[in-house]
């Protein structure tokens, strides 16, 4: 027998179909061996040699896959193609004495092909690859271990900081910070709506110049004089120009720019999108097709494609869509970043005979919807560029001394391209979302029939959403691509950040956070030091010695330790005062946070121990119709109930929708489904639909 040792049991499940019964697939579920969890288990003065544990967990698995080695004539160790992955594999031919015997396999898609190749290009374990990930690992201990306590002491209990998730914090406290500093600045746009002599169609032209300069209209009394100066004016066509414009389809999915469309396209998490995605290459359960692995290893931060994987593409768009969507030669992407690692594909399907709609209604509703965003975008990369006509007209407005500037432009498809991969309505198809123009030939007089005005104020920057992060978190340096999703997950948990609606703003507590880290450990959360630190740690790969990452950063590290922990008064966390009035006491209650969510409590606590739920509304009972609120249960389970209660004493443990079931009456619970609300009977023998109208615009 010949065994083979991969992480998941869901990967296991999968490659074992691809290898047959002279192999046996076991799981080790993640890391066997890890640093300890109640010390540092790191010896600073000896070299920092870390101080390896086996996870406590883990003792029955390694005593199961000890057991299938002593059976097996070949032991290999199949798990991610990756520094975490090579790591574990040195640790599991460790714990299980393989020495010189253990054989190292990688692919990067689980398929028939790429297993069964694997298995015929065994290599020695990259220690390289190994040490790259222990100087990680060493790191993040270090500044974890050594800071955490300090918050903790210093600020609150519960608190952590980290190598990366304090610098990305920083990154959103500042941006909060200059939200506030702004002073919108008012200014006015001008259009001329125009007509064409003996036409009907009227068309939007856009105030670009005043006597050939460019200007800024600040104040509604000058925008109203320059209406007043253009509706005496005479129109006509300066100049026409036509050309033609090419677009280039996007790179295939890396790790960073698949959290970014998942989370803005499919509006759910980064965490959330590199579950599904993790779903998808490790196998999904297809109705006929069993476990199948659909995409290609998801953590990579190279665009490359292989030139196997692109002569299918090619053939694959010859066949379905025409030769004439196949570029003569196979597009290459190459991205900006400096810091890439090129030992993977970009993110792709792993056949495209596996289109999205034949396993629509045999995966669930997100694992469809992301594989589709995936195949669709691999499949655009390799096709031709779109072409357009391109109309860039200039209107003069002469209106006696003073002449205004008016431009308008356009463009129709002449040649789809790549846009064909995915789906548009018609109208983007036809005119890729802009006015429908007319011909236009220089000298012509155009019929004004009206001004309108439009008054802007200058806008701060945006709050970061979870896409907007990790592309600014990609931008700078910090983290790797495989760490985004699990940083933003942190700095939530911690309660450093919340959302407000889908963007990202920092709290109290993580603007507190910020500014002891800002004191006291500058280094820590430094943009561009992070960054210098990230690419220290990547040159381990190519052979550096990973200690000496450690003791140039060590020594100032632990002064700024020890100065703060020693330097340093308790610091109190300001809380957010609410209008509520303690009936107690009189004071405004604060808001506070609790094992179960937000609460209000009394600040004169310990004095006055009042406390109050908050109340906030999620929907309508359909008893009563007063407000349902969410509630917790002593466990900490989540049910709905009546704000109304002892007099209505209604409660569900799915929220609710404003009406019982008119068929069985029982409570009907409210069902999101492709964007549009709906009423569902949660008796599964009745399972009434009620589709509940749209409100008007008011």
């Amino acid at each position: 027998m010949n065994l083979v040792i991969v992480e998941s049991p869901t990967k296991a499940k999968t490659i074992q179909k691809y290898l047959g019964k002279d192999y046996k697939v076991m799981a080790s579920g993640g890391h066997v061996c890890d640093l300890p969890e109640k010390s540092l288990g790191i010896d600073i003065e000896n070299d920092f040699k870390p101080s390896y544990v086996m996870v406590k967990e883990k003792k029955d698995t390694v005593k199961r896959i000890k057991n299938a080695v002593k059976e097996s004539e070949h032991i290999y160790l199949a798990t991610d193609p990756d520094r975490e992955g090579e790591a574990i594999s040195w640790h599991l031919s460790n714990v299980l004495d393989l020495g010189n015997t253990a054989r190292r396999i990688e692919f990067n898609e689980i398929s028939n092909r790429a297993v069964n190749a694997a298995i015929q290009h065994p290599r020695d374990i990259n220690m390289n690859l190994v040490n790259a990930q222990q100087a990680r690992r060493v790191l993040d201990r270090l500044v974890g271990y050594k800071i955490s306590p300090i918050l903790n002491q210093k600020i609150k209990q519960g608190l952590s900081g980290g190598r990366v998730q304090s610098a990305a914090l920083k990154m959103i406290v500042d941006r909060e910070r200059e939200i506030r500093a702004f002073i919108p600045e008012e200014y006015w746009n001008i259009f001329a709506m125009l007509t064409k002599a003996g036409k009907n169609t009227t068309f939007k032209a856009t105030l670009a110049d005043i006597n050939g300069k460019k200007f800024k209209i600040e104040n509604a009394d000058r925008a109203n004089e320059v209406e007043s100066d253009l509706l005496k004016g005479k129109y006509t066509v300066d100049s026409v120009k036509r050309g033609e414009s090419r677009s280039h389809p996007g790179a295939p999915f890396t790790t960073s720019t698949l959290q970014q469309d998942g989370s803005t396209r499919l509006q759910i998490t980064a965490p959330e999108v590199m579950r599904l995605a993790q779903q998808l290459y490790e196998g999904v359960n297809v109705e006929g097709m069993g476990l199948t692995a659909l995409v290609t290893y998801i953590r990579t931060d190279s665009v490359r494609i292989s030139t196997e994987a692109q002569t299918e593409a090619k053939a694959y768009i010859e066949k379905h869509f025409g030769k004439e969507y196949a570029p003569e030669k196979f597009n290459i992407y190459t991205t900006k970043s400096a810091n890439v690692q090129d030992a993977h594909e970009a993110i792709r399907p792993i056949s495209l005979e596996i289109t999205p709609e034949s396993i629509k209604d045999k995966v669930t509703r997100n694992l469809y919807r992301l594989y589709k965003l995936i195949y669709d975008r691999f499949l655009a990369s390799q096709m031709t560029e779109a072409v357009y006509n391109t109309l860039n007209v200039k209107i003069k407005a002469d209106c006696g001394e003073t002449k205004y500037g008016f431009k308008i432009s356009g463009k129709t498809v002449i040649f789809k391209g790549y846009t064909v991969a995915y789906e548009h309505d018609k109208e983007e198809e036809e005119d890729n979302g802009t006015q429908k123009l007319p011909d236009f030939k220089e000298g012509e007089e155009l019929s004004l029939k009206e001004i309108k005005k439009e008054q802007k104020f200058t806008k701060p920057p945006a709050r970061f959403s979870d896409a907007t992060l990790i592309k600014a978190m990609e931008e700078n340096g910090i983290g790797r691509p495989a760490t985004y999703a699990n940083v933003l997950s942190v700095l939530a948990h911690r309660e450093y950040t919340e959302k407000d609606g889908k963007l990202l703003k920092p709290t109290q507590l993580g603007e507190t956070v910020t500014q002891f880290m800002e004191k006291n450990f500058s280094d820590i959360v430094d943009v561009q030091f992070t960054a210098s630190m990230e690419t220290k740690l990547d040159d381990v790969v190519n052979g550096n010695k990973w200690q000496d990452v450690l003791a140039s950063f060590y020594p100032h590290f632990n002064e700024c330790i020890t100065k703060a922990y020693f330097g340093e008064k308790k610091v109190k966390v300001e809380e957010e005062v609410t209008d509520v009035i303690c009936e107690k006491c009189g004071a405004h209650m604060v808001i506070r946070n609790g094992k179960f969510g937000k609460f209000l409590a009394c600040p004169n606590y310990p004095k006055c121990k009042n406390i109050k739920n908050i109340v906030e509304p999620v929907g309508v009972c359909p008893r009563c119709h007063g407000d349902i609120v969410k509630k917790h249960t002593k466990s900490g389970k989540i049910f709905y109930g009546c704000a109304n209660y002892p007099e209505c004493d209604f409660m569900s443990w799915e929220l609710p929708a404003p009406m019982f079931c008119p068929v069985c009456r029982n409570v009907m619970r409210i069902v999101v489904k492709d964007n549009k609300t709906q009423y569902v009977c949660v008796n599964k023998n009745c399972g009434h639909t009620e589709y509940p109208a749209e409100k008007e615009d008011e």
